[in-house]
């Protein structure tokens, strides 16, 4: 069954910003993690940074992006009224994920089943990229070039760095194989991320 991807509001056209790592994002997530686990309470499993802005020294959007891990991402009347209340909007739907944002569009939330694919695929790039000076810079220097584009819509530069992600996927696997990595359990007052 193909993955059908309903955007809520349509394609966007809007300019892609990349900017320095700043300090200060860090700070972002733990007000906005803050702000969700008032929201869901136990309903969200672990909250956490992911995305470029989850990596120190990496150039990113500055847009705070969030792995929320909930028993079923599909069952929106579990989180999505919360969410809503708390101030965000949902933007896409699909088969396992919910994508929710701010108004202002600088963070999103990242809806995903616990102990997902999607969990494990995101942590373990933060995680990767954290680690690996090399790829981050592969990274950085990709969405520096894809930056100076003009893009009709955001998921087309999304897909534009596709062929990067799978090849540093395909390191931070081989890392993960090599050392043991894993999901690591969230804190009882908090998580890793």
């Amino acid at each position: 069954m193909p993955d059908e991807i309903e955007l809520i509001g349509g394609i966007e056209k809007r300019d892609i910003v990349i900017v320095a790592y700043s300090p200060s994002w860090p700070a972002r997530f733990a007000a906005e993690r803050q702000r969700i686990a008032e929201a869901l309470g136990p309903t969200a499993r672990r909250i956490d940074h992911i995305g470029s802005t989850s990596v120190p020294g990496l150039d990113a959007k500055p847009i705070i992006d969030i792995d929320i891990s909930v028993q079923n991402p599909d069952d929106e009347s579990a989180y999505l009224p919360a969410l809503e209340r708390a101030g965000y909007h949902l933007r896409v739907r699909q088969p396992g994920h919910r994508m929710v944002r701010t108004t202002d569009r600088d963070v999103h939330l990242h809806i995903c089943r616990e102990g997902s694919d999607w969990e494990r695929r995101h942590l373990l790039f933060r995680d990767w990229l954290r680690f690996n000076a090399a790829d981050r810079e592969a990274y950085a220097a990709l969405k520096r070039e894809l930056a100076r584009r003009e893009w009709s819509d955001m998921n087309t530069y999304a897909d534009a760095k596709g062929a990067l992600i799978g090849a540093i996927t395909a390191r931070a696997e081989s890392w993960a194989n090599l050392v043991d990595w894993q999901v690591a359990r969230p804190r009882q007052s908090g998580n890793p991320g």
